[in-house]
């Protein structure tokens, strides 16, 4: 019989959370992504509440090894919210349970890796790489200390959500799009100035006409700034595309178009 009277306690959030910092990507698969690890981080509290070896137990895992694929720095969320219902509801939950997962990993997905996967990153990676230039470390302490802040978020927000439970969502839902558009727009922005600035890719190339010395960079310049970087990082990304291709294999390649325009950078480009 289901545990109706056990209440999580702030040891059952310790071990949650740790299991969800330290494992929860541990069981990925192409069929069922983070099903078997979203089980595995809440697995100790299920059999506290549902008695071990129990129908009920064994009810709620078979929910819980379904589909389910959303942001590593949102899903406790989702978690909090689906142990505050089964907490006073028990298998009787099973249905708004999965409505809550389903429902909520799609939207949260877009946030999680638009703030923390591609805007933080690239706020603080051309903070620590401009810093870096000027031979300065202070960014690379920056950047640890917000990875340290965002983990501390993806601790705290466990509890929050099984506090507030299903009201968390319908303060949210409103926030949820523009939350997204938003991230999005600074991700571009920030990703274009990092381009900007820190891709050193110039035409060094200068033929002579009679006896004019063409600046091809010169020129390119007063149409369109920085266009020869804006060209290669195009390039990556479309090579990034390509059937076969991984991040890996496009470094070593734009390590060797490195070593080779440099070695003939006095003909046709400089990098730096």
């Amino acid at each position: 019989m289901t545990n109706s009277n056990y209440k999580l306690t702030k040891e059952d959030f310790n071990q949650i959370n740790k299991r969800s910092l330290l494992t929860f990507q541990l069981g990925w698969n192409y069929e069922r992504m983070q099903g078997s690890g979203y089980l595995y981080i809440i697995l100790p509290q299920l059999r506290k509440m549902y008695g071990d070896g129990t129908p009920e137990l064994k009810e709620m895992m078979k929910l819980h090894t379904q589909f389910f694929n959303t942001s590593n720095f949102f899903h406790t969320i989702i978690t909090g919210i689906d142990l505050a219902l089964e907490e006073n509801e028990g298998v009787a939950s099973k249905d708004a349970v999965n409505g809550i997962k389903t429902g909520l990993m799609g939207p949260f997905a877009p946030i999680g890796d638009s703030i923390f996967g591609s805007l933080v990153p690239a706020i603080m990676g051309t903070i620590a790489a401009t810093l870096a230039a000027q031979r300065n470390p202070v960014g690379v302490f920056l950047w640890v200390a917000v990875t340290m802040a965002i983990n501390v978020f993806r601790w705290k927000q466990l509890e929050i959500a099984y506090r507030e439970g299903t009201k968390l969502i319908t303060t949210m839902r409103d926030q949820l799009n523009a939350l997204v558009d938003a991230a999005s727009v600074m991700g571009v922005f920030m990703v274009g100035a990092l381009i900007a600035t820190m891709i050193n890719f110039e035409v060094s190339w200068m033929p002579t006409i009679g006896e004019k010395v063409i600046d091809i960079q010169d020129l390119l310049n007063s149409i369109f700034p920085r266009l020869v970087p804006a060209i290669f990082t195009g390039f990556v990304f479309w090579l990034l595309g390509r059937k076969g291709m991984t991040s890996t294999k496009a470094i070593l390649i734009i390590i060797l178009l490195a070593v080779g325009f440099s070695a003939l950078g006095h003909f046709l480009f400089g990098m730096a």
